[in-house]
């Protein structure tokens, strides 16, 4: 693709995009608030064999909430109920997202969102889990997915070129969500929600989209 060129030819070390990366605001929240849960895990101690299956539980929700995300919220077009207008501003950010996909600051989640997902990293574990080392690991588990989903949706939409195979899939599938067809591969970091529910095909087995950048919503609309 023309995208993957241009890319290549102006490509970025990891540490570079890492260095852009910490300079927005997100990344800078996010950091102090998982460090701070880690250490509080690690000093807390009492490790059993119940940390691995919280944290795999989160860890298997993960893609079917990116999928079930991307899919209701993120592309949600723009409806008239009862005379109103319904149009959430994330939605409209993400369509924004999709009409220019190299703005760095279009790349992050929005901030109220963040406030949401941290306080929800906060309070969940405490609801699901009495025992305080599972609901400090279940909190772990949830800053570190929601840190690297900033950090690898950041990623995939610099100029670093891909190193190993596994982080080519997760740049490759992403880029032809942009590029190719809005109506699949809808996985960010995860793709097993892509897998399961038939949003995960061949390149070649679907056409190019040509509402890829607009979402099917004209501008203004």
């Amino acid at each position: 693709m023309v995208a993957e060129t241009k890319v290549a030819k102006n490509a970025v070390s990891l540490l570079g995009a890492a260095r852009r990366f910490f300079e927005f605001a997100n990344p800078r929240i996010i950091a102090p608030v998982w460090a701070a849960v880690l250490v509080a895990r690690l000093a807390v101690g009492r490790w059993t064999w119940w940390d691995a299956v919280a944290a795999g539980i989160v860890l298997a929700i993960q893609p079917f909430t990116e999928w079930t995300l991307h899919v209701f919220l993120l592309h949600f077009k723009p409806k008239v109920v009862l005379g109103r207008r319904i149009d959430p501003v994330v939605s409209r950010k993400h369509r924004a997202h999709h009409a220019d996909p190299w703005d760095e600051k279009l790349r992050f989640i929005l901030m109220p969102g963040l406030i949401v997902l941290l306080s929800l990293a906060a309070v969940l574990p405490w609801v699901i889990a009495s025992n305080k080392p599972i609901g400090l690991t279940v909190a772990l588990t949830m800053t570190s997915v929601l840190f690297n989903y900033e950090w690898i949706h950041y990623l995939v939409h610099s100029r670093y070129v891909p190193r190993t195979r596994a982080y080519r899939y997760v740049w490759r599938s992403h880029r032809l969500h942009h590029f190719k067809n809005e109506h699949y591969w809808f996985g960010v970091t995860m793709h097993a929600g892509d897998w399961l529910l038939g949003t995960a095909p061949s390149k070649d087995a679907v056409p190019t989209s040509t509402t890829v950048r607009t979402l099917g919503v004209e501008a203004g609309v």
